[in-house]
Parts: structure tokens; C-alpha cells; sequence
């Protein structure tokens, strides 16, 4: 099953101070809006997302559709279909995609260790 491009979502308690942090390791902006408390960062083939308020925890992120330079790609599985395999071989889900509805749509599961896990499509 193709989950789709990888990336860390960060739970930040100050993002300039983060966005400052991770520059000095080689991270540029790539997307996002600091005004927003938000902001991608990437480094050659690695994203990094900052998110300040909006989530409890930091989490992994895939995004089905498209690359690593949220580019989309032709050959995809739907958000929808890695879940109903998923719920197939019996996983449980923090939130569920709507499988009603086209585009974009996410679901996270949370991992035995208390780590979430969104798969969020956007195309």
C-alpha cells in the first residue's frame, strides 16, 4: 500500500523560534503561513511542518498524490481505499475520511506507542 510522501508534522510551542532552529539546520520555507502558526520547511527530499496550536502532539504525516515537492502524481491509492485496507486488518481510527465524498479528505490511527499518524490527501 502507497501511503504517499513522508513528512513530520511539530507540535511547537514558538514557531519563529522553531522556523529559526530548523533554518540553522539547513531548512528553507516551502510553504504555509507563519501568520497562520503554521509553516513547511524542507531540506533536499525531507519536510518538516510547524504547527503552532494546532495539534497536541507531534505526528507523522503522509500525503497520498503527491511528491516530495507537493507536486501531484498521476498513479495513486485514494485516501479512502488505504482506509478501508486498513480497517480490513482491523485498525482503529482516531478520526475517519469521509468515503462519500472526492478530493481531499484524511483519517488518523494512532500507533501502539500513543503516536498519531495522518494520512491526508489533498488532491
Amino acid at each position: 500500500m502507497e501511503l504517499g510522501t513522508f513528512s513530520i508534522s511539530l507540535a511547537v510551542k514558538d514557531i519563529a523560534a522553531s522556523r529559526a532552529f530548523y533554518e540553522k539546520l539547513g531548512f528553507k520555507d516551502f510553504g504555509g503561513d507563519i501568520t497562520q502558526n503554521w509553516l513547511i520547511m524542507k531540506n533536499g527530499d525531507t519536510v518538516i511542518g510547524l504547527f503552532q496550536g494546532m495539534f497536541d502532539k507531534n505526528m507523522l504525516t503522509f500525503n497520498p498524490g503527491w511528491d516530495s515537492s507537493a507536486q501531484p502524481v498521476e498513479d495513486f491509492t485514494d485516501v479512502r481505499e488505504i482506509q478501508r485496507r486498513l480497517k480490513e486488518q482491523g485498525v482503529e481510527f482516531a478520526r475517519e475520511a469521509d468515503e462519500s465524498t472526492q478530493g481531499h479528505e484524511y483519517f488518523i490511527v494512532v500507533d501502539p506507542d500513543g503516536n498519531p499518524v495522518m494520512v491526508d490527501q489533498h488532491v
